[in-house]
């Protein structure tokens, strides 16, 4: 039996936000990270969080900002 559906909305609670936001970003990079290395992929992320802060993951040095963006 599978999960049920959940509604997806914003979470409120700044620290809980933040809490969420800091999970799921290290369980995308860890994602694109797992993509580029079983695929032989190059792989670019680029994440902005809400305060403007900054994560990127390039899975080669060429890729880094430069996979052809």
């Amino acid at each position: 039996m599978g999960r049920g559906k959940i509604v997806i909305r914003r979470i409120d609670d700044m620290t809980s936000r933040q809490v969420t936001f800091s999970k799921r970003r290290n369980g995308l990079l860890k994602k694109a990270k797992e993509l580029a290395i079983l695929c032989d992929a190059e792989v670019a992320l680029i994440i902005f969080s809400s305060t403007g802060k900054l994560y990127d993951f390039g899975s080669t040095a060429s890729c880094e900002f430069g996979c052809g963006f």
